[in-house]
């Protein structure tokens, strides 16, 4: 029997790519099905600790195709597939997404409210430790509302609290 869903079940659809981006190392972050004119794009997002680059991308692409291609959860209808890792402005929801940016400045609005803006020193499953202003502060991940990543101009290379004298960072951005 064919398995058919009505597209936008995304559940199904990460159900269905998960263990395929995990034959690479990769954890699936999202999976997406949006209108695109007459066809449909399928956005697929993918990382892992150390980061993921554009052969790993290609790869992944390539795996996902061919199930894709050899299944018909997308039914008959054209689309484009799209894989690509998230962005710096990618909200910090999992413990893994925290451990990624360890070293990353942070600004977390708190569900009993207020706000904190650190850098991250380590992470946890439960929780994370933050540098605020030289002082260090857990925030558990059950007491965040929301949490991003600030990008950064003139940022210092890790391990270096201040850019070397001389050295000229301006215009550079640090991204994942």
């Amino acid at each position: 029997m064919s398995r058919k869903t009505d597209h936008t079940d995304t559940s199904s659809l990460e159900n269905f790519l998960r263990p395929i981006v995990e034959q690479f190392g990769c954890d699936l972050e999202a999976a997406d099905i949006a209108p695109a004119g007459r066809r449909r794009l399928l956005r697929v997002l993918v990382d892992r600790d150390g980061g993921i680059s554009l052969d790993d991308v290609a790869e992944v692409t390539r795996a996902i195709s061919k199930a894709l291609d050899a299944d018909d959860i997308m039914g008959d209808g054209a689309y484009t597939l799209e894989v690509s890792s998230p962005g710096v402005d990618r909200p910090l929801t999992l413990p893994r997404h925290w451990r990624r940016n360890v070293s990353r400045l942070v600004a977390v609005t708190l569900t009993a409210g207020g706000k904190v803006t650190g850098r991250i020193k380590s992470a946890s499953e439960e929780a994370a430790e933050l540098d605020v202003d030289g002082t260090l502060r857990t925030v558990a991940y059950a007491d965040v509302a929301k949490a991003k990543v600030q990008i950064e101009f003139n940022r210092a290379a890790p391990g270096n609290d201040e850019a070397a004298p001389g050295s000229n960072a301006a215009g550079t951005v640090e991204e994942n």
